[in-house]
This record gives structure tokens, C-alpha cells and sequence, in this order.
């Protein structure tokens, strides 16, 4: 998995058995290996931007032949010979990803685009690889995210207790599953901001010298400035009902951030206020789109916003009186959860069964996702 924070690639190694509500997913290890400087900015030269068809193609090459030496460092790590992986499942790196209809010699269309090349990572491991999850659910009509909620309620759901399972990574994403559900009950959908603004503004005023605001060191020292966060806050994707999803071209672009560049907010008063910015339009999100459905006793955090203490301190006071959690407290490593779920994915994708949740995405119909590479004899 690699996601929108572009931070680096997160490894899975997972055992799974059985099938539908009885599966059964134990983590055996995990790894992540974080994105070279110059890889990185490989990636954001072709991200939402213009950019030569030369460059997209080494790219795409450049991360497939990462992504498979990502496993097999993962692997040696974990002490568990390639030979016996039977199955791999790779996301890949999104690079533009366009929810909404535009219209192309009159003909309207929606697009998405993950990079990492599978045949190289067949080829680098051994395994066969599932990869490009999204567009046999825009196909179907879907937004082709989020993916993440099947998984989220084959690990979560309860008869007893009505749960939000939320993802903070550069995105938010979250699915909403009350008790005794059945998954078209489910509500899911990207919220906006999860660490991407905090994260480019922590790059910006360090002079790049760091990726995220450690620990929430710099947004503790801030004050939120209130007229900004009204602004952002009354953004159309924020009003805009699920199913809906989004990400860097909406929330990461130059124009975004420009007001928190304003010469009269200090660097802390800017953190603090896009801090402020992701943890209360999740719990706007809460309010308006999931509470008045179902009730709510616990909210389930996973991502790299888990560790930033000022996130979740805020988090937990506006969630309340439901109860903030991590995914660790289910046995399931909050780093690791997204990488896990594509692994479930991949799974079901290779058994040839549905995995999107309609529900979620918007789509017509249940669709088996993702496309299979085999690799080369041995």
C-alpha cells in the first residue's frame, strides 16, 4: 500500500482463510519502507499535473520494481521465504483519481490512475499480484473509492454496537456500521483532509526538512484561527451527502493551502488551524451524515493521524459521548490496516468475488475487482 500522504510503502504479510462473513484475517508481520527523496519528487511530477507520457511510463516502472522489492524486504525481514506467498495485492500509487464526470468528445467519463507496474512485481517475488482495484467499480458507475469499507466490515461489525471505522491517512475516509448491520446498510465515504495539509504545510515551513508535524508539536504551540477554518470548513465537498471521495487534486493542490500562507498567522497558528480543519469536518461528517442513521458508541482510528496527539485529543472531544479508539485495541495494527485490507481484497478478487460495497462507491452492482498477473514459470 502507498497512499496519498506519499510518505512510503507499507507491507502486509497476512494469513487468510475461509470466505464472506466467516473469513478469518491474522497479521503476521508488517514493514514500511519510506519513499527516497528523489522518488518522491518522481511522483509529484506526475501527479495531477502536466507531465510527458515518458515520464508516467518510468515511473510506473520505478514503482512496480519497488513495490516487489518492498516484498521481498519484508519478507527476509519477517523470516518467511517468497516461495511461500500464494497471493499478492497491490494498490498502487494514485496519481490522479476523478470521481466526477467530464465531458471528452461528448462522450462523459470518469477516470482514475494507480501507478507500480504488477509484472514487475510477479517477477521480483514469485507470486501473482492483484492489482487496480478501482475501475471495475467506476465501470459499474462508482466513484471507485472507498474500497477499504468490505474489509472494514468483515473485521468490525457488531451486533451490539453501532461503529465509525476511520482511516487518517492523507485523506480521511471513514465507514459507518450499525449493529447487527447487513453491508448495504453501511455508510462510507471520504470526509477530506486527513494529515495531507498538515503534512505539506509541515514541509513547507521547515523548508523540507520534515513530512509531517511530529507528534503535534507545532499545532500545540498554534492558535486556530477561526474565520479561516469557518472558510474552509464551508467548502461544497463538506456539504456534499456520500457516496463521494476525493484527494490530492482537491485537497492538496497549491491553491488549497494559499490562505495558510497568509504573512499574518504564524507557522503554529497555521498547523493548528488545518489540525483543527481535518479533526472537525470528520466530526462534521459524523454529525451530519451518520448520526442521524444509526447510533454511535465508538469511532475506530487507524492511519498516521493516530499518532499525532493533538489530532486525536481533539478528535476525542469532539466525537464524544462516543469513544475514540484505535484499531489496535481490535488486534489490528493501525499502521498496517490499509495495507491488510487490500490484502483481504486481493483475496476475494482472486476467488472471484465481489468486494466493493455499492453502498459506499455508488456503484450499480457488486463487482470482483482488480486484475490478475501471473508470474513468469520458474
Amino acid at each position: 500500500m502507498s497512499g496519498t500522504s506519499v510518505d512510503g510503502i507499507d507491507v502486509a504479510l497476512v494469513e487468510i482463510r475461509g470466505e464472506g462473513l466467516k473469513l478469518k484475517v491474522q497479521s503476521r508481520a508488517f514493514h514500511s519502507i519510506p519513499y527516497a527523496p528523489d522518488v518522491r519528487d518522481a511522483i509529484f511530477s506526475v501527479t495531477n499535473t502536466e507531465t510527458h507520457t515518458s515520464r508516467l511510463s518510468q515511473v510506473h516502472f520505478l514503482l512496480g520494481r519497488l513495490f516487489g522489492e518492498a516484498v521481498r524486504e519484508a519478507c527476509e525481514r519477517a523470516g518467511i521465504p517468497l516461495g511461500k506467498l500464494d497471493l499478492i495485492g497491490s494498490h498502487g500509487q494514485t496519481v490522479y483519481h476523478q470521481p466526477s464526470e467530464s465531458e471528452i468528445g461528448g462522450v462523459l467519463v470518469k477516470s482514475t490512475l494507480q501507478l507500480g507496474e504488477s509484472a514487475l512485481i510477479a517477477d521480483l517475488t514469485g507470486a501473482p499480484v492483484v492489482a487496480d482495484f478501482r475501475p471495475a467499480d467506476m465501470a459499474a458507475g462508482g466513484e471507485g473509492a472507498p474500497l477499504v469499507p468490505y474489509v472494514d466490515y468483515l473485521l468490525f461489525r457488531s451486533r451490539a454496537e453501532g461503529r465509525v471505522v476511520l482511516n487518517i491517512g492523507g485523506i480521511a475516509n471513514m465507514t459507518a456500521i450499525p449493529s447487527a448491520s447487513e453491508p448495504h446498510q453501511v455508510i462510507a465515504f471520504d470526509t477530506g483532509p486527513g494529515n495531507m495539509v498538515m503534512d505539506a504545510l509541515a514541509e513547507h515551513f521547515s523548508g523540507g526538512q520534515a513530512r509531517f508535524d511530529r507528534d503535534g508539536h507545532l499545532a500545540s504551540e498554534g492558535q486556530i484561527d477561526s474565520d479561516l477554518l469557518e472558510r474552509l470548513r464551508n467548502d461544497e465537498y463538506f456539504k456534499r451527502p456520500p457516496p463521494k471521495s476525493t484527494g490530492r487534486e482537491k485537497f492538496g493542490e497549491r491553491h488549497y493551502l494559499e490562505p495558510f500562507f497568509d504573512p499574518a498567522l504564524t507557522p503554529a497558528d497555521a498547523m493548528a488551524t488545518a489540525n483543527a480543519l481535518t479533526a472537525t469536518t470528520i466530526a462534521q461528517s459524523v454529525q451530519q451524515f451518520v448520526a442521524p442513521k444509526m447510533g454511535v458508541d465508538e469511532v475506530i482510528a487507524s492511519g498516521g493521524g493516530t499518532r499525532n496527539p493533538e489530532l486525536m485529543g481533539r478528535l476525542r472531544e469532539l466525537l464524544s459521548p462516543a469513544l475514540l479508539r484505535t484499531s489496535g485495541d481490535y488486534g489490528i495494527d493501525s499502521d498496517a490496516k490499509e495495507a491488510i485490507a487490500f490484502a483481504v481484497l486481493a483475496y476475494e478478487s482472486f476467488h472471484r468475488r465481489p468486494a466493493n460495497l455499492p453502498a459506499a462507491t455508488g456503484a450499480r452492482r457488486p463487482c470482483v475487482l482488480g486484475k490478475i498477473c501471473h508470474p513468469p514459470p520458474r
